[in-house]
């Protein structure tokens, strides 16, 4: 597990607000570290592999303004080679494995509602292994993946305990 302390959480939070935003002003918001301690930190945090800095796309200013949540129920002996499958479609922005009710979660985003209709039951729905799909339109999404912060409780001090 990677240790992380209170000035690796503040140095991410900063990040989460503005990817850009220079060494130098994440030491003067945080105080009392210097700008090359930034800079070795989010070296080491990207090395590490627990950060990365990235561009985030807005699919709605590309038109793209319907956003489904799909649900696949699938043959137990197709479920990686169906969700990896998922990953080849442009339209399609989440794939995950789950486990309960549903065993692939997808995330398809489209510029009407038709067009999402005609994809899942077209598409997904005669991918070989799919069973069953249920899909939610979201029209309001308050928070996402990249707004996510490091919790206060796993920077509390220099050292992370196993539990």
């Amino acid at each position: 597990m990677y240790q992380i302390d209170n000035i690796d959480a503040q140095i991410v939070n900063l990040l989460n607000e503005d990817g850009r935003m220079s060494c130098a002003e994440i030491a003067r918001r945080i105080g009392a570290v210097s700008q090359r301690m930034v800079g070795y930190r989010i070296d080491r945090m990207i090395a590490e592999g627990l950060i990365s800095i990235t561009s985030v796309i807005n699919p709605k200013l590309l038109g793209y303004t319907i956003v489904a949540d799909v649900w696949l129920e699938v043959e137990s002996d197709s479920i990686l080679e169906v969700a990896q499958k998922m990953t080849e479609y442009e339209c399609i922005t989440y794939v995950a494995c789950s486990i309960g009710e549903t065993d692939v979660s997808v995330q398809v985003v489209g510029k009407t509602t038709e067009e999402i209709y005609r994809f899942v039951t077209e598409v997904i729905g005669k991918t070989p292994g799919v069973r069953k799909t249920t899909t939610s339109i979201v029209p309001l999404v308050l928070k996402d993946t990249h707004q996510w912060q490091i919790p206060g409780n796993l920077s509390i001090s220099s050292e992370t305990k196993e539990t």
